[in-house]
């Protein structure tokens, strides 16, 4: 009987968070495919980024979109790529869409969210990246998928071999944007946009948590007349974000560093350093004080970065120690806090570090250490951020010791200082005798005045010399020199060196009609040689 059944409870359901919008993925038009994908993620609501995105996208329209990390971007991009893929004809053996990630940890993110949003659409997904099976990805690529996800490096390697074909992508995402042209693959990305289809035959869409002057010139030239849009907050770092910094001495920091571990209640932590090599120590001092930490950095190899990334999100690994490299593919949804143990150089990775912490509307903690090799990069921070960064200045007793065995060897190993013995009193000085008055110097007597010397008389002018008059003569003239017993002779005529060749033969013809007879030259004297007859030859009576 159901008027004596009890009603049941009615339970009442959480509000729905502030950081996202009224617009339900259930108001557009989509395939029930991309609705179950979305309902087995657990996206029921749009965020900012995703309301705005779709309508633009499922249209058709190029779409360049500024927003910070964890605002939704790669859900917005995913479903309106398979929207589109679903909807048009594909050529077979060939991809249809392709997604560019900066890093490899950020190409994994968006691959595993795609699995989960495209699981039921029946597209073939692959991912390109270094450091993973090169012959593998190869061989996956040549048998034909729908969606490609890689980093650059790897992508240019496959088109040039001929095993990344372009000529059936109809869909284009460029994720992180200003991260590419940071990490240096401005080149890389002309590269591959030259080798796609012409911009009026794809659907481009660009994401960035900043839109330079250099991103802006990319999307003019590749894209099809964009759509702005920008939905960052006014205040450049995220409302849930409490910011806080320590003014303390490079020596000083892991000390204060253990004790703030000691003291927060945290539940994941990341932890941000400059080079690889203070990773690599970091890492190694926090597990020399029982601390549950790892290291990651950009050489390692590809399946220790995922194993790595893999405990950090199991909870396995509590505090993650790495560079700017790994910062933007690092989404997980529970970090805690980010601490800065080394400010950046530029403040643009101030925010992208401290924005993995208070995702999705959640709150979080970012603490930073100044000591004075990185207290420079304080003042562009703050101008960047447009107001000063609240500072806490920590007490004595915040400064634990370190209790790592390098540090306890290192104290071993140190000799202690000998106590310093008291210094004697040095004796007073004995007064020094008053010096005497020197005498005072006689004066000097004055020196006599020279005589005036006498006036010198003036030196009569010489006469003028009467300039001779110049006469041209045609006459001859020769010049004999005599030089080593052999005369040469010198004519005014032209001709030949120095005039020679016309007067030797006026010498000639003279000779000639005196008669006279060249000398002849020196004939070589014959040598007398007796001629030998044969015997056989002589004639007889010869002897």
């Amino acid at each position: 009987m159901a008027e004596d059944q009890e009603p049941k409870e009615l339970i009442q359901r959480a509000p729905q968070p502030s950081f996202l919008s009224d617009t339900r993925f259930e108001d557009f038009i989509l395939p029930a495919e991309i609705l179950a994908g979305l309902k087995d993620a657990g996206f029921t609501y749009c965020t900012p980024i995703q309301a705005q995105v779709l309508p633009l996208a499922l249209a058709g329209r190029d779409v360049a979109g500024q927003a910070q990390t964890g605002t939704g971007k790669t859900a917005a991009f995913l479903v309106a790529i398979f929207a589109r893929l679903l909807a048009s004809e594909k050529q077979t053996g060939v991809p249809s869409a392709l997604i560019v990630a900066p890093t490899r940890e950020l190409a994994a993110q968006i691959y595993e969210d795609a699995k989960i949003i495209g699981g039921h659409t029946g597209l073939k997904l692959v991912q390109v990246v270094g450091g993973v099976d090169y012959q593998k990805q190869a061989e996956t690529l040549s048998e034909g998928v729908d969606v490609v996800i890689g980093t650059p490096g790897r992508l240019i390697d496959y088109l040039k071999q001929g095993i990344f074909k372009t000529s059936g992508i109809q869909a284009l995402v460029i994720d992180e944007a200003d991260r590419l042209f940071d990490l240096g693959f401005t080149r890389d990305m002309r590269y591959i946009l030259r080798k796609l289809p012409p911009f009026g035959k794809r659907l481009s869409m660009l994401f960035s948590a900043t839109l330079s002057y250099r991103i802006l010139a990319l999307t003019y030239e590749y894209m099809n007349v964009p759509e702005f849009i920008s939905v960052a907050p006014q205040e450049v770092a995220a409302d849930g974000i409490e910011q806080s910094l320590f003014h303390v001495a490079s020596d000083e920091k892991l000390r204060l560093l253990l004790e703030l571990l000691k003291r927060e209640k945290w539940s994941r932590i990341l932890i941000f350093l400059n080079t690889k090599a203070g990773v690599e120590w970091l890492a190694h001092q926090l597990k020399g004080n029982r601390f549950p930490c790892e290291g990651i950095t950009g050489d390692l190899p590809q399946k220790t970065r995922f194993s790595l990334m893999a405990r950090f999100k199991g909870g396995s690994v509590k505090i993650l120690v790495a560079t700017d490299v790994a910062s933007r593919g690092i989404h997980v949804e529970d970090i805690s806090h980010v601490i800065n143990y080394e400010l950046p150089e530029n403040p643009e990775s101030y925010i992208h570090r401290i924005g993995r912490t208070a995702r999705a509307g959640k709150t979080g903690k970012a603490i930073s250490f100044a000591c004075e090799d990185c207290v420079f990069y304080l003042e562009p921070l703050e101008n960047r951020l447009g107001y000063k960064l609240p500072v806490v200045w920590p007490q004595d007793d915040w400064f634990v010791e370190d209790k790592s065995p390098d540090a306890r060897l290192e104290s071993e190993a140190r000799p202690e200082k000998p106590e310093r013995s008291e210094r004697p009193e040095r004796p007073e000085r004995p007064e020094r005798p008053e010096r005497p008055e020197r005498p005072e110097r006689p004066e000097r007597p004055e020196r006599p005045e020279r005589p005036e010397r006498p006036e010198r008389p003036e030196r009569p002018e010489r006469p003028e010399r009467p300039e001779p008059e110049r006469v041209r003569t045609t006459e001859k003239r020769i010049r004999v020199i005599q030089r080593a017993g052999k005369k040469i002779i010198f004519s005014s005529e032209p001709g030949g060196i120095f005039g020679l060749a016309p007067l030797q033969k006026q010498h000639q013809k003279t000779d000639q009609a005196e008669g006279k007879r060249e000398k002849p030259g020196r004939r070589r004297r014959k040598h007398y040689r007796p001629k030998v007859v044969s015997p056989s030859s002589a004639a007889p009576g010869d002897t």
